[in-house]
């Protein structure tokens, strides 16, 4: 029996998908795999019902655990961002594409399909980890491979009974899960136009966030949180705490114009409360306990390490290289990080290490530990070749 893997979110482009892999594709088996990542809990009821609702094998993995510990906390290790916004959506798809290929492996299968279209990031990360872990996969991209529009995607789910009244719903793109929540489309894509506040579902406005400062205290270890407010859970949940205590504040909100892949420019409106929280207090120890040089080239390394992560790059051998270059600087990443947040401003204002490369006693000014006589003769050699070029460039 022809059999395909079709990784499914619920939404419109993952539904026609179903009896376009039947009718176009001569596909008779068709499995629906739908990966938890923290997605609203309702999005995931449905597409199961949905899939079975159109007679497809619907698996449903929950990865959310997996997905802070192994993604999450390594964009965190990091610093990973993107055009100024923490990666999310990016780093969620090569774990969801990585468990397909797993049910596909258990079930004999080395066909996929997915919805993504020929304008976005997704066909990049999803295809590129399919192939990587299953070089044998044939892939299809109905939406992508037929030019397939919005308003013929439509007409053609009303005509093969697909269900897609929540999609019809849905005025802008999202997507979701632990590490932050996209919204894009519909009027938005009108840069000038402020993003009404409708969008927003994790962060409160100015006039409904709480009406007093909150600090909150993270503690890491190795590079990573173990603890909010001295409350120790696992790493899904201590992200929805961040996520919850962030946005209660208002922190979160993110309204950039980001460059894709394919070179197109987009407008895109993010909300990544907890990452945000937690990518300050990573970077406010890593300040502490890094020396000087360690951070000049850790920002190196974490600016090429969000570009791979940024395209799906996940198994890539020079991601591999990055990473072992963080993983050593995080051993020393550990400590306590004290923030105030206040009607969406976030400000650290403590921060405290067994590790810390920060002595009281030869910093402060009424001390006499630190001979200040010594640094004469460095102060007196500081820049000397600049100072031999000025000489010579005036002489000529």
């Amino acid at each position: 029996m022809k059999s395909v893997i079709l990784v499914y979110s619920g939404g419109l482009d993952t539904s026609i998908c179903i009896p376009l892999m039947r009718e176009e594709y001569g596909y008779e088996r068709i499995v629906t795999v739908t990966v938890d990542v923290g997605q609203p809990a309702e999005d995931i009821k449905q597409a199961a019902e949905k899939a079975a609702q159109m007679g497809t094998e619907h698996f449903t993995v929950d990865a959310k655990e997996e997905f802070a510990k192994e993604y999450c906390w390594a964009s965190l290790r990091a610093n990973g961002e993107y055009q100024g916004y923490p990666l999310s959506t990016a780093i969620a798809r090569p774990i969801i594409a990585a468990k397909a290929v797993e049910l596909a492996n258990r079930l004999k299968i080395t066909s996929f399909a997915h919805g993504c279209t020929g304008k976005g990031n997704d066909q990049f990360r999803i295809e590129y980890t399919i192939r990587a872990l299953c070089p044998q996969a044939t892939i299809h991209a109905p939406i992508r491979e037929k030019n397939l529009t919005r308003s013929w995607e439509i007409d053609y789910a009303k005509k093969h009974n697909v269900p897609i009244q929540q999609s019809l719903e849905k005025i802008w793109s999202i997507d979701e899960n632990l590490w932050g929540r996209s919204i894009e489309g519909g009027e938005l894509e009108n840069p000038e136009k402020a993003p009404p506040e409708v969008i927003f579902q994790w962060t409160k406005g100015f006039e409904t966030s709480g009406h007093t400062p909150r600090e909150v205290k993270v503690a890491f270890s190795a590079g990573v949180p173990v603890s909010i407010d001295g409350e120790k859970t696992s790493p899904a949940q201590l992200v929805n705490r961040a996520n919850q205590i962030a946005g209660d504040n208002g922190v979160g909100r993110i309204d950039v114009m980001e460059d894709r892949l394919l070179g197109l420019k987009v407008r895109e409106n993010y909300e990544c409360p907890g990452a945000i929280l937690l990518l300050a207090a990573h970077k406010a120890l890593e300040a502490l306990v890094l020396s000087r040089e360690e951070q000049r080239f850790k920002r190196l390394v974490d600016q090429e390490w969000a570009q791979l992560a940024y395209s799906g790059l996940w198994w890539d051998p020079f991601k591999d290289d990055l990473d072992a270059f963080i993983e050593k600087t995080q051993e020393r990443v550990e400590g306590e990080v004290t923030l105030r947040l206040f009607k969406g401003s976030l400000q650290v204002i403590g921060r405290k290490s067994p590790w810390a490369l920060y002595s009281q006693e030869l910093a402060s000014f009424d001390t006499t530990t630190f001979e200040q006589n010594d640094a004469t003769g460095m102060v007196k050699q500081f820049g000397l070749a600049s100072r031999l070029y000025l000489s010579l460039k005036g002489k000529k």
